[in-house]
């Protein structure tokens, strides 16, 4: 009991000095520099989103291969992410969040390799399982990285450039991917990995992660690097010190601490929004666009092409939004755009199966498989993977991180490899489907998800462990 209410005194002191502190407000050349360098990963991501939908032809008609087994090569690299999740607190727990980064591109480098001289479907499933294991870790350590490095009022956009990046490289195969040859475009996608493994050298690691080391000295010397060498940062490290200390004041944290009454709210909103996310079905219309816009009498290559074009600019839309509107606000007009969207594309293929409107259906196809992309990009996409970097205190952030990763890439990969065989049973009901979770996402945000635009990780976690208490 007294251990109880000296955490609660600690925390309500890191409340208290949270909101007297207008420190840390810099934005570093080492903050944009360290950002870059990270989110080159979700970049590596994204290209390995768009090769499955632009490659699909190619593979196919070379190495001969069925549309079950491409599904499987589709599906599998969410597979991979599934067992990166698995790990990927422990590995970023024991390596730190620059030793994971370049751990992962082990993964991402041979994967690649793997597809561009495969000579069968099984060369074709090891190289995207292994980008997928990648992929796995980046997905978790990117946003907590730069959420732990970036200043509190810019720490939503910081994180939201994570999706931004993988939105341009979803972006660029689906232009590249027309005209370059499916092995070429694996070999280009090395070029970003390299860049990353290159620039992790030039970068600090995360000050939180030296903190919880016990490395004091090095997690200053971070600090000043980041916040910039006439910064005072004695407030921000004395807030970490201070948090780590608490944390440390109870027994060694294990997977099931994760299910006492202390972290509920943050485990509810953490795992529910990622199965939302992907129960959007957003997914597989991604990794499979271009058999969307065919399914629907649209050429795919114009398609592609167009979507590439608007993508973008969204994800910049989403980036400014962030902090100016706040996470849940975006939330929630996000998932009642993706919702509007998907019925839209009920309706669509529902009027092409009745032979009504058949003039139509090519352009309202388009229209909803790129407004669903895009609005989910605005903020379904990135916002769910912000909030888990900042909702799970420091002490459990590790098993937090897996569970909730790994229940993200577990649906991704149901609905990635489910997703063509859902369009064979009704192209209609699917979509209908996807839309009801899209309106149950609004109920969710509307009831569950706090407000955490403008404070800083110390106070959102002191804030939602209190809430049950």
């Amino acid at each position: 009991m007294a251990v109880v209410e000296k955490k609660s005194d600690l925390e309500a002191g890191l409340l208290k000095k949270d909101q007297n502190d207008n420190g840390g407000c810099r934005i570093t050349s080492v903050v944009l520099l360290s950002t870059l360098v990270a989110v080159c990963g979700s970049f590596c991501f994204g290209c390995a989103m768009g090769y499955s939908s632009v490659a699909q032809s190619g593979i196919i008609e070379d190495l001969g291969i069925s549309v079950a087994e491409y599904s499987m090569f589709g599906s599998i690299m969410t597979f991979g992410g599934m067992l990166g999740a698995i790990f990927c607190g422990k590995v970023a727990d024991v390596l730190g969040q620059r030793g994971t980064m370049w751990f992962a591109q082990i993964f991402c480098i041979s994967g690649w390799l793997a597809i561009a001289f495969a000579r069968d479907s099984l060369w074709l499933d090891a190289g995207r399982l292994s980008i997928g294991v990648g992929v796995g870790l980046f997905s978790y350590v990117i946003p907590v990285y730069i959420a732990e490095i970036a200043p509190k009022h810019v720490r939503g956009a910081f994180v939201f450039a994570s999706q931004l990046t993988l939105n341009c490289g979803v972006s660029l195969f689906f232009i590249i991917g027309n005209f370059i040859p499916w092995r070429r475009l694996a070999l280009i996608s090395l070029i970003p990995c390299s860049l990353q493994v290159i620039g992790l050298f030039f970068i600090p690691e995360s000050p939180r992660w030296l903190g919880k080391c016990g490395q004091e000295k090095e997690c200053n010397a971070a600090l000043q690097r980041l916040r910039g060498k006439d910064a005072d940062v004695s407030q921000e490290a004395s807030a970490i010190k201070e948090t780590v200390e608490m944390f440390e004041q109870g027994p060694k944290p294990r997977i099931v601490d994760l299910f006492q009454r202390r972290y509920a709210t943050s485990l509810i909103i953490g795992v529910g929004l990622m199965l939302l996310q992907q129960l959007s079905g957003c997914t597989g219309i991604t990794y499979y666009a271009s058999s969307l816009f065919e399914r629907g009498g649209f050429p795919s290559s114009i398609g592609s092409t167009v979507l590439a074009m608007i993508l973008v600019p969204k994800s910049f839309m989403g980036l400014i939004l962030v902090e100016k509107m706040g996470r849940r606000p975006l939330l929630m007009t996000s998932a009642v755009g993706t919702c509007l969207f998907g019925l839209l594309l009920s309706i669509s293929f529902s009027l092409r199966s009745l032979g009504l409107l058949n003039e139509l259906t090519p352009m309202l196809t388009c229209i909803g498989v790129l407004g669903s992309v895009t609005v989910y990009a605005i903020g379904m996409g990135g916002l769910p993977w912000i909030i888990m970097s900042e909702i799970f205190p420091m002490n459990v952030k590790v098993s937090a991180g897996t569970l909730v990763t790994l229940a993200n890439w577990s649906f991704g990969w149901i609905i990635a490899y489910a997703f063509n065989f859902l369009l064979q049973w009704s192209e209609s009901g699917t979509f209908l489907i996807f839309s009801s979770f899209c309106a149950a996402t609004v109920a969710f945000v509307y009831v569950l998800v706090p407000e955490t635009k403008g404070r800083s990780l110390e106070e959102i976690q002191a804030s939602l462990a209190d809430f049950l208490l």
